[in-house]
């Protein structure tokens, strides 16, 4: 289907009438005459064809003019909706960001490790719905569901431990995160948890929100990330606002971990480093997909050239004709 982008400019046609009422008077007026005592010699002779045919010049002059007008108004092509089965899901991703993720097990740090691989994974997502939720000693959403990849990397390269008050409330984040995801349109919908603690503060226990995501259908693949071990940690900050770190004990607590991802379908792992935290999320990206009727939008393109070539085409006619069959003598 064709559209123009300035049908206005289709008022141009009403020039064809005065350039019309001019040509007839001019051809009147210019038209040679012979006063003889009668004609009725001539009258049984054929008209020439050349008579009439002098005004194909007038003709294809008009219809060049028509199609310069139509240039004008840019005609396009008119885009389509077209329907195509694809492999996407809903996603949640809920980030842990409490002051323990500055640990430096990872390099530099865990949270910039995980930001890191979580960056690689949007990206490498193409047509789910993706939300990110952060959660310390309260749950924040920072990024309600969305297709728009480039806006979500962008928030998940400005996360920092300073965004909330310090803590680990996971039960608060998986709330949070299933608050966000429970309606979305997607038969498949999932929460990627991820930590490097124990639930210690925060209103909804861990196991109690991993129940209402069972009840919603939304499978929870937790993720403890530390080394075994000790690990550099966070303790204290000194007065000029720099962190202090000291040897202390990894902690997390995966039977908790793993009772979520148990009770709602899904996968416990525990990443002690960055490579095994990068497979981790290669294998819940070939995991969560599932069929989605996706619909796409062409775009508008310009359709001038078979208007661009008919023009041409009354130019050079015209141009033949005036210098050949209907040339005439001044």
């Amino acid at each position: 289907m064709t559209q123009l982008a300035h049908p206005g400019l289709l008022w141009l046609f009403l020039l064809f009438a005065p350039l019309i009422a001019w040509y007839v008077w001019s051809w009147r007026r210019n038209e040679p005459t012979m006063q003889l005592s009668t004609t009725e010699a001539f009258d049984s002779l054929p008209t020439s064809w050349r008579v009439w045919a002098k005004h194909l010049l007038f003709a294809l002059q008009l219809a060049a003019l028509g199609c310069l007008i139509i240039i004008l108004c840019r005609p396009q092509t008119h885009d389509s909706w077209a329907t195509s089965d694809v492999e996407g899901t809903d996603i949640v991703l809920a980030l842990d960001v409490s002051t323990s993720m500055l640990a430096q097990d990872f390099r530099p740090n865990r949270l910039d490790a995980a930001k890191d691989v979580a960056t690689r994974f949007v990206s490498g997502r193409d047509h789910d719905n993706i939300g990110l939720v952060l959660f310390a000693g309260e749950s924040y959403t920072m990024v309600p569901m969305t297709m728009d990849y480039a806006m979500l990397v962008n928030a998940i390269h400005d996360v920092s431990t300073r965004l909330l008050e310090d803590g680990t409330a996971i039960g608060d984040g998986i709330a949070t995160a299933i608050n966000r995801i429970k309606d979305g349109k997607a038969v498949s919908k999932s929460i990627i948890l991820l930590t490097d603690g124990s639930n210690n503060t925060g209103v909804v226990a861990p196991l109690t929100a991993a129940e209402i995501a069972q009840k919603y259908g939304i499978k929870i693949y937790t993720i403890g990330v530390g080394s075994n071990g000790t690990a550099r940690s966070p303790v204290a900050m000194d007065y000029a606002g720099n962190i202090q770190y000291q040897m202390l004990p990894v902690v997390i607590d995966e039977a908790t971990l793993r009772k979520i991802a148990a009770a709602t379908g899904g996968k416990y792992f525990r990443a002690t480093n960055t490579s095994v935290l990068a497979s981790i999320f290669k294998e819940i990206d070939s995991l969560e997909k599932t069929h989605l009727d996706i619909q796409r939008f062409s775009h508008t393109e310009d359709n001038y050239i078979p208007w661009a070539l008919a023009l041409l085409v009354c130019v050079l006619l015209a141009i033949v004709l005036r210098y050949t069959l209907l040339r005439h003598v001044p």
